[in-house]
């Protein structure tokens, strides 16, 4: 198996998920081979960084500048997962990814996109629209919206600025640390306003699959009358093939 590398800590509930997805999803391949207990399952290392400092260092939308001290902490991390020959990393976290180029620009080791898995997994379930609900920063980026289009899923328009707020607001205060009582309520009072039944929502902050713990590792699912994408499970899965060969 190749060794996997983690970036976390964007925030920590969601790098805990990744690694129980990624060690059950090896149990479960080799335990489909016939393997007995102790199941298998990939070498990790994990890189955590801080969010209060990174939350600091983000930059201003269109100015590449601005965006260098947030960019050499996740490098600098990449780099010591490298070190550690890791054999590939994923950073698990939606937020950063709107960087991948600049943040990998030196790094030798690939790095998977969960915007290549996500679209992937869009276009393998049939979509034709997609809404894309994260962070302020994955929301003002069209980089979602790239990948999807180039596997012919058409992404929402940008929403406005209160609804972009409203869904920071609700992932800083509902879904850090795991999904408080009223989590899941909140996300779909915000899907209600936004997306038909035809439309799949991309929960595109690793933190939001948290308001359904029963489809935590379905990249695709339905719940209270809406369509889903995980693109956290999307990854893993991605992840998983890779490791796994």
């Amino acid at each position: 198996m190749k060794k996997i590398g983690i970036l976390g800590g964007v925030g920590w509930a969601s790098t805990v998920d990744y690694y129980r997805a990624l060690c059950q999803g090896a149990n479960a391949h080799f335990a489909a081979l016939g393997e007995t207990s102790p199941l298998p399952a990939p070498p990790i290392t994990i890189e955590s960084v801080v969010q209060a400092q990174t939350r600091k260092l983000r930059g201003v939308p269109g100015d590449d500048a601005s965006w260098a001290g947030f960019d050499a902490v996740f490098r600098q991390a990449l780099l010591r997962l490298q070190g550690a020959d890791c054999d590939f990393a994923i950073i698990a976290s939606n937020t950063p990814h709107m960087r991948l180029s600049a943040i990998t620009d030196g790094v030798d080791m690939p790095v998977l996109s969960i915007f290549d898995a996500t679209a992937e997994a869009a276009k393998a379930a049939g979509a034709s629209q997609a809404l894309v609900l994260g962070t302020r920063v994955t929301m003002q980026s069209d980089a979602y919206a790239q990948a999807l289009a180039a596997r012919g899923v058409s992404a929402n328009a940008r929403l406005p600025e209160g609804e972009i707020d409203a869904m920071q607001d609700l992932i800083d205060t509902a879904f850090y640390g795991g999904a408080a009582p009223d989590a899941t309520s909140r996300l779909l009072e915000i899907c209600a306003r936004h997306a038909g039944p035809e439309t799949l929502i991309a929960l595109a902050c690793t933190e939001l699959p948290l308001a359904f713990p029963d489809n935590l590792d379905d990249a695709i699912f339905t719940s209270d009358g809406f369509w889903f994408l995980n693109p956290s499970a999307a990854h893993v899965a991605a992840a998983l093939a890779k490791a796994l060969n």
